[in-house]
């Protein structure tokens, strides 16, 4: 059963629809990429609204719908509502903005719009379990952002500034084959690796400092993520430290995910490993990873506040820190596919302090 069918099927009746308006679902249903569309999902046949701009292609390549020339949006969705007698309109009520509401409340007054999350939340349930094809993807966009990593490590050294780092990690990511990026690159050193989203200014790398990397490739609409922390030359004890700590807590972790495991207690068994560590879970102040698909943060989220429990096919990220204010900070990130027995990393890039 294709995507379209499942949640055609979810539908309660023939009487009820869902009205797909964001750019992620649009793409996930019908694997076409869009920036502009809508689609209409009923029990008896699925619509793919789209302009000109898109539609000689969206009908080439937008699968198991019927596409439609945009012209008319209001006049045009009602008459498919009133062909399907659909008289009950789901939409997606994370996506969908109140003016949005109300202008659609006003045009399709055929249909009762239901404004509650039961279609966001069935559309977060059916993209939360990676097919093999999407996990294919990912592997594919984790392969490109190695190969630009490789590469950055012959080339950054002392002197350079962050934005230069950035600047070429990002350029070397769409020169390996990536689409884009995954989303704006962090390098970030010394006291400004003590700050988890730090964003990339003129400060000069160091001798003796760390420098973070957290960056990604998109390909064919789907994301990879991975952070290395490296060492300027040499570092002081206390930093290697603080770096085989995190190291340990992301082994740790990772092996602890397998399917029927909580996120939370993922989350838990690397904050456990830090602590062993001269209590530097204080310094751990974010989850340890989140769903990557289509959207570089989907679900789910491994965290203290997580009760979703992991299941085969998720692919998430196991990404412990230690940052201490003022000073440095060091994260570990791979993603990882949830498996029966445990996971698989799709990351193939050591772990081990790399020395620039």
């Amino acid at each position: 059963m294709n995507r379209i069918e499942q949640l055609s099927q979810w539908l309660e009746d023939e009487r009820c629809g869902a009205l797909i308006t964001s750019e992620v679902s649009r793409r996930y249903l019908s694997e076409y990429a869009s920036t502009d569309g809508i689609l209409l999902i009923t029990k008896e046949e699925s619509y793919f609204l789209i302009d000109a701009r898109y539609f000689d292609h969206a009908k080439q390549q937008a699968k198991n719908c019927t596409v439609i020339l945009l012209t008319d949006t209001g006049k045009q969705l009602l008459e498919l509502l009133i062909k399907h007698g659909i008289k009950r309109l789901h939409i997606e009520s994370d996506t969908l903005t109140v003016r949005e509401l109300e202008h659609y409340r006003e045009i399709l007054h055929y249909s009762e719009l239901d404004s509650g999350n039961e279609l966001s939340d069935k559309l977060r349930e059916m993209r939360i379990i990676k097919s093999a094809e999407e996990i294919a993807l990912i592997t594919k966009a984790q392969r490109i952002a190695e190969k630009a990593f490789e590469r950055l490590l012959g080339t950054i050294r002392a002197g350079m500034t962050e934005k230069q780092v950035s600047a070429l990690l990002e350029y070397y990511i769409m020169d390996s084959g990536a689409d884009g990026i995954s989303f704006d690159t962090i390098a970030a050193s010394g006291i400004n690796s003590s700050v988890p989203h730090a964003v990339p200014t003129d400060k000069e790398l160091k001798e003796g400092e760390f420098l973070t990397l957290d960056f990604g490739a998109l390909y064919d609409g789907y994301h990879s993520d991975m952070t290395r922390t490296l060492a300027v030359g040499s570092v002081s004890e206390q930093m290697e430290e603080v770096y085989n700590a995190v190291y340990s807590a992301n082994i740790d972790a990772m092996q602890a995910v397998r399917a029927g495991v909580g996120c939370k207690v993922a989350d838990s068994v690397a904050r456990s490993t830090l602590n062993a560590w001269n209590g530097l879970d204080k310094y751990f102040n974010h989850g340890l990873g989140h769903g990557v698909g289509l959207e570089i943060h989907e679900e789910p989220r491994l965290s203290q506040s997580s009760g979703t429990m992991l299941r085969t096919g998720m692919v998430v990220t196991i990404e412990p820190g230690a940052y201490i204010s003022g000073k440095y900070g060091v994260r570990i990130e791979d993603m990882v596919v949830v498996t029966e027995n445990g996971c698989d990393n799709l990351a193939n890039v050591t772990k081990n302090l790399i020395h620039i």
